[in-house]
């Protein structure tokens, strides 16, 4: 089919939820994508911080088609290997607690809201402004943008957003809170890192009080900032995790990880799902943590993220460069959706914009220096116009 083709079955058979690039991807491998007419693309946005390993890594490929050749799904309701190998892997490599599979980020903070409720009957969830937690009920209630949950009002009760600075946080916690819920780099509204005084106001308060303190790492965790779990870095441990995206190396599946207080909070028919540690998707999801947490690609993740938020602070237009690792956002003084456009179609290179003028890149963790170096010069390219 040509795009004319897809963009006419958009029209009229897909609900308008998203606003598509005139692109059709057709094939990937490693860093680089290309479309139905052949054109070479350099992907900085892995699907949005999921194709981390780079698109179709040869070992998550055979496993998913060992895998898929020998079992596609029996459900919960009995035991397959992959599902139960991959939540010892999880709990193992965190909070060494227990582990809830599902299919997404957004379900995976869904599970988090009610293992704290549960954990604390009627008490509050505390969430920062800037905020993205995704978009079911549970989570958008957790997500303090107007112009997300206006439309879709009367959400979720007893959330309490408030400013993202350690006294403003340390203020809302209290006896009646069940939980505390952030993200350590918020990810969908610009790659704002929390400073660790505010986590560790967090940690405290929830200390203090007997709530629990949850990170959203779905995007900054999985090696993303150059080590396996953003937490790392800080010197703050919560007391449970939830991670999606580069977990399934583009297929999808999501989990929340407990530490030893929240593993047993939830009890047989507290919570499920059909799909959840399918046998195919828990298969590729080892083998992308088999990948990722390697010393040696985490030490490559800081030291290119370094390279890149150098070479991006020379840039023309750029005013400010945000994150950790490879998980990175500039400031510039134009309009970041018409650069994200020029790129793709001008330079051929994916990045996107999350703001009016904030420009975020989530290339994969294995890329190296000359990728660096290329996206550099077609950014640069697409910046001058």
């Amino acid at each position: 089919m040509t795009l004319a083709e897809l963009q006419e079955l958009e029209r009229t058979s897909t609900m308008p939820t998203y606003a598509r690039q005139p692109v059709e991807f057709v094939r990937g491998e490693g860093a680089r994508l290309w479309d139905a007419d052949g054109n070479e693309y350099l992907d900085f946005l892995s699907g949005i911080s999921v194709t981390s390993v780079g698109h179709c890594h040869p070992r998550v490929v055979a496993a998913v088609r060992e895998q898929v050749g020998r079992l596609m799904h029996a459900s919960n309701l009995f035991y397959t290997e992959p599902a139960m190998r991959l939540a010892a892997r999880l709990s193992q490599c965190s909070l060494g607690g227990k582990v809830f599979l599902c299919n997404s980020g957004a379900e995976a903070n869904e599970a988090a809201i009610k293992l704290v409720r549960k954990a604390r009957p009627l008490g509050d969830v505390v969430v920062l402004h800037g905020a993205f937690h995704g978009r079911t009920y549970g989570a958008l209630s957790a997500t303090p943008q107007e112009s997300k949950q206006a439309p879709f009002a009367p959400l979720v009760p007893g959330f309490r957003a408030v400013e993202p600075t350690p006294a403003a946080v340390a203020a809302a916690v209290d006896g009646h809170t069940a939980a505390v819920l952030l993200e350590p780099i918020q990810g969908e509204t610009g790659v704002h890192v929390l400073s660790e005084e505010l986590l560790r106001a967090a940690r405290g308060a929830c200390d203090e009080h007997g709530a629990a303190l949850v990170f959203d790492e779905i995007q900054c965790g999985m090696g993303r900032t150059g080590t396996l779990w953003a937490y790392e870095q800080t010197g703050v441990r919560p007391d449970a995790i939830t991670a999606a995206k580069a977990l399934g190396a583009g297929l999808p599946v999501g989990a929340l990880v407990t530490g030893e207080r929240l593993a047993d909070v939830l009890a047989p028919g507290d919570h499920g799902s059909t799909f959840a540690g399918g046998p195919v998707v828990a298969a590729a999801a080892i083998t992308a943590l088999e990948l990722i947490d390697d010393p040696s690609l985490l030490a490559r993740v800081r030291e290119l993220g370094a390279r890149l938020a150098a070479g991006l602070e020379t840039l023309p237009h750029v005013l400010a460069v945000r994150g950790r690792g490879l998980m990175l956002a500039c400031e510039l003084d134009l309009p970041a959706p018409a650069v994200a456009r020029r790129a793709l179609l001008d330079q051929r290179i994916v990045v996107n914009a999350t703001g009016p003028t904030t420009l975020r890149m989530l290339p994969p963790l294995t890329i190296g220096e000359a990728d660096v170096d290329e996206a550099l010069e077609r950014l640069r390219a697409a910046v001058e116009g």
